[in-house]
């Protein structure tokens, strides 16, 4: 029951301000309290110091592909933490160089067994990347100059650990100037998401937003340059993946590729999650 007006209590002007202020204040301190809460279940996993020094990169990065030095176009990948001539660090850039051959050196050890022209460079993390209940949100991104001549086919990418798929390209021009974003969920269950990017071979991001939307499936949001352009679902959760930067050549992105040096630049690349 309400109270008749003579017994409900008078409240003086200053008393409701001072009321007004002390609900202000633990508004405040709540809001605050949450943000810190929410900044501290964010982790970075690779910070975009790491290819500041060789000793910075060899705690994040291996070198090569994770299962060795031969994939599915004519590149075979060199490089070793004494070997520099095809993955290269100066002033915070990772520089991979393809340097075109004119011996014989067999085929590629991976299908379609593309016989060897050209030695390259390629790197992966040292951490792989798993959405789960734990860690249900990863971002990774980070700055390229790519090069599009026909021939020329950089990546920046995800793949399976375990098996194959899952694979996400952040990054992957073959020849020209269109970026492919691809979600493979089985080798014939593809997503694309084709852009065109003007003077690819400037400084350019890319970025993927990784979220957990069911017990089984991600959203994978691309962007470029801080502009969203799609959005995939695949069933990722649960599967580790590797990420890897790689300068491969020829197979998909034409040949004859060049006879000229090809490089690939990276900077500022990041990967962080969420904790649950």
């Amino acid at each position: 029951m309400r109270g008749s007006p003579a017994n409900r209590p008078r409240w003086s002007r200053r008393t409701a301000l001072t009321a007004m202020v002390a609900m202000a204040a633990v508004a405040a301190a709540t809001v605050a309290t949450a943000r810190t809460a929410s900044a501290a279940t964010w982790e970075t996993v690779i910070d975009t110091s790491s290819f500041g020094s060789y000793p910075a990169f060899e705690a994040e990065w291996r070198y090569l592909y994770p299962w060795g030095s031969d994939h599915n176009g004519t590149a075979r990948m060199y490089g070793s933490p004494s070997d520099h001539n095809h993955v290269i660090l100066s002033d915070g850039v990772l520089t991979l160089k393809a340097t075109h051959i004119t011996w014989d050196e067999g085929t590629s050890s991976s299908s379609p067994h593309l016989p060897i022209h050209y030695h390259s460079g390629a790197v992966h993390a040292a951490d792989q990347i798993v959405v789960t209940d734990q860690y249900p949100n990863y971002e990774v991104k980070g700055e390229f100059q790519a090069p599009t001549a026909r021939g020329t086919w950089p990546a920046f990418w995800l793949t399976g650990v375990d098996s194959w798929p899952p694979e996400s390209d952040i990054l992957e021009f073959k020849g020209d100037s269109t970026n492919w974003f691809n979600t493979f969920r089985t080798a014939s269950d593809v997503s694309t998401t084709k852009v065109g990017v003007g003077s690819a071979g400037s400084w350019h991001e890319y970025r993927a937003w990784i979220t957990k939307v069911s017990a089984t499936d991600v959203d994978i949001h691309y962007y470029v340059d801080g502009v969203w352009k799609g959005q995939h679902r695949a069933n990722f959760v649960g599967k580790p993946m590797w990420l890897i930067i790689n300068l491969q050549m020829e197979g998909s992105s034409g040949s004859p590729g060049p006879t000229a040096d090809t490089v690939y630049r990276a900077r500022n690349v990041y990967v962080g999650r969420s904790r649950a």
